[in-house]
């Protein structure tokens, strides 16, 4: 037996792994399942380039808890350490097994062997949950087995053993303040959140498995059973295989496996696979989204080589795509992420890059392939689209070919197509296209009837960014504008310089206006009079564009004007000079009658702006009444 003291920096750093290395001591287990893991695809990279003439067998590795002993075993089958390896690889911490074995094997045949991160720190956290560390372990080579252990301290002991199986066995002496790693139910918890599609089989106990009953069985005999190892894992799951081998029944199930207390089938999917310049994998989900962009968020798993490392995607995944499920593989990414690394490393960026450069072609080639099935299942994905082209600049770009324009009638446009039909009816003197919209179609019906009584089309656009997206829109592209149907009266939201002809002079203008102001309370209405069609209602409430929009994006964040939000609401009123119920106030003479009629048609106004409530709705009530009488 030898003796020694680990080379390490500091006098003892046992105390700093367990306080330092990672935040939550539940990832020894990940650590140490992913070094079996390491040690498995070794053997199985030199038997396979013929450097070892082992038997590789079908390894799997085992996780065993003694709760008497209050010891946590992980044993696996792989390449195992002679003394020597021991000494360097444990303790010398410097030295890193799996960086020294890539560097070794990287070139052979143009493959490595697939291997999962680091051997050294990811070992040492093993003292973050136990009080002492034991490693059996015989070598694939000709060489006796070796006996490891450490109590905590910088003292070690190695030792010959009699172990004779090839592999490698790793004993934690649970500390007593960490005696919930010993039960069944929170390995097997921790087991499925982190090893759950590792690459070799994991074994944790035995399960009972139901067998067909056979053919001459009765009805009440009981279905024979036997007893089977658990294998927590599935070594194979969908993102490491080809596009070709799978169906879209295998991408179903394997959205079940991922959420199996989703129960809504995703609309689609995009299989992600690239090798150059970086190595990546992964399938993401689109389901259906609720209006609430924050709700739907780290819902997308990162593994490293099928170890779970995230589901805090932030940085590696563009922004507006974190609203997606799915699974994204790379082993570019370090198990021990943190959100600074990845915001200044350059291969996350060119990752994020190009993940949302394949959603964008993904998304062109289901629009060009299936124009109805793309138009059905728009309002469940608009939020990520509009999102994207908000944040994203080539993401903009690229969704010009397959973002929507839904109309209050269920039509779906594109811009381009938005351009070809409207221009000859919607373009205004100033040859500008007026692409009308609405954000709620029963709220503001009688404002799009009478666009639609103009023969005008009118979008339906009520996503929470929409203001935003159309301010992008309208700085983006020449000689285009939005306007909502309540913005102005539609004459004016779309102006043809067409002379209006006023039933009245400039005298009775004046006339009405000025009681008209001393009536209606200023601090809310703006009065306009204006010349319209006769069979124009006689008021009309409109917001101006400019301020509603700028407003709307305050309270949607990133824009709008500073304080804004906070600033009463202000309305235009817009008086149908040609109307005949406004020659009727004009002309009627006494002043209670006329600033009765006045109320009414402003309350009738409100009314059909969905501003009328409360006491005014009572005084509306009991006025209209009267008038009925």
């Amino acid at each position: 037996m030898s003796t020694g003291t680990i080379n390490v920096a500091v006098e003892n750093i046992f105390p700093l792994i367990k306080k330092f290395l990672y935040s939550d001591h539940e990832i020894f287990l990940r650590e140490l399942v992913s070094n079996a893991t390491d040690a498995t695809l070794k053997l199985k990279h030199l038997t396979n380039i013929g450097e070892v003439s082992v038997d590789y067998g079908n390894p799997k590795i085992e996780i065993k808890i003694d709760k008497e002993a209050k010891t946590l075993h992980i044993i696996d089958q792989g390449i195992g350490m002679t003394a020597e390896e021991v000494d360097k690889y444990i303790n010398q911490i410097a030295f890193s097994g799996a960086e020294e074995f890539i560097e070794k094997y990287k070139d052979t045949k143009g493959e490595d062997a697939g291997i999962i991160g680091h051997f050294g720190l990811g070992f040492y956290s093993a003292f973050m949950v136990a009080a002492k560390v034991e490693i059996f372990t015989k070598s694939y080579k000709d060489a006796p087995a070796a006996h490891w252990s450490c109590d905590g301290s910088p003292n070690y002991t190695i030792e010959e053993t009699d172990r004779t199986e090839r592999g490698t066995e790793i004993v934690l002496h649970i500390s007593e303040d960490e005696l919930e790693f010993l039960e069944e139910s929170k390995i097997t918890e921790l087991l499925v959140k982190y090893n759950k599609f590792m690459p070799i089989p994991i074994k944790f106990g035995m399960k009972t498995e139901t067998l067909p009953k056979p053919e001459d069985a009765k009805e009440e005999d009981k279905a024979p059973t036997q007893e089977i190892d658990n294998i927590i894992n599935n070594p194979a799951p969908a993102w490491t295989k080809q596009p070709t081998e799978l169906k879209d029944a295998d991408y179903s199930k394997f959205y079940r496996e991922l959420y199996p207390m989703q129960f809504e089938e995703p609309l689609f999917n995009i299989h992600l696979n690239v090798d150059y310049p970086f190595n990546l994998t992964g399938i993401l989900y689109f389901p259906k989204m609720s209006q609430d962009m924050q709700v739907q968020k780290d819902k997308i798993q990162l593994y490293q080589n099928q170890v779970f490392v995230t589901d805090n995607v932030e940085g590696i995944v563009p922004e507006f795509l974190t609203m997606l499920r799915g699974v994204i593989d790379s082993p570019d990414i370090p198990l021990n992420v943190s959100r600074s690394y990845l915001q200044a490393d350059g291969a996350v960026k060119k990752i994020s890059s190009y993940i949302s450069r394949k959603v964008a072609d993904k998304l062109k080639s289901l629009f060009k392939e299936n124009r109805e099935d793309f138009d059905s299942k728009w309002n469940d994905i608009k939020i990520v689209i509009e999102y994207g082209m908000l944040t994203e600049d080539k993401f903009f770009e690229k969704a010009q070919d397959f973002m929507l324009y839904p109309t209050v009638d269920g039509k779906y446009y594109t811009f381009a197509e938005l351009q070809e039909n409207l221009a000859a009816s919607q373009t205004d003197k100033d040859e500008k296209l007026v692409l009308l919209y609405a954000s709620n179609k029963d709220e503001q019906h009688s404002y799009i009837q009478s666009a639609k009584d103009k023969g005008y089309e009118v979008l339906l656009l009520d996503s929470p960014i929409i203001a935003h997206l159309i301010q992008k829109m309208e700085t983006s592209k020449e000689k285009i504008s939005f306007a909502r149907v309540d913005g102005d009266h539609i004459d004016n939201l779309i102006n043809k310089d067409e002379e209006a002809i006023s039933k009245l002079n400039d005298e009775e203008k004046e006339t009405l206006k000025t009681f008209l102001t001393a009536t209606i309370p200023a601090e809310k209405f703006s009065v306009q009079l204006e010349s319209m069609d006769s069979a124009a209602n006689a008021f009309t409430i409109t917001e101006p564009e400019f301020m509603r929009r700028m407003k709307e994006m305050q309270q949607s964040g990133g824009g709008g004007m500073f304080g804004l939000g906070g600033m009463p609401d202000m309305y235009n009123l817009i008086v149908n000079t040609n109307n005949e119920l406004v020659s009727e106030i004009l002309n009627t003479k006494t002043a209670k009658k006329k600033e009765r009629l006045v109320n009414q048609a402003l309350d009738l106004a409100k009314l059909s702006k969905g501003l009328l409530k409360g006491e005014d709705m009572t005084k509306f009530i009991k006025r209209s009444y009267e008038m009925i009488k």
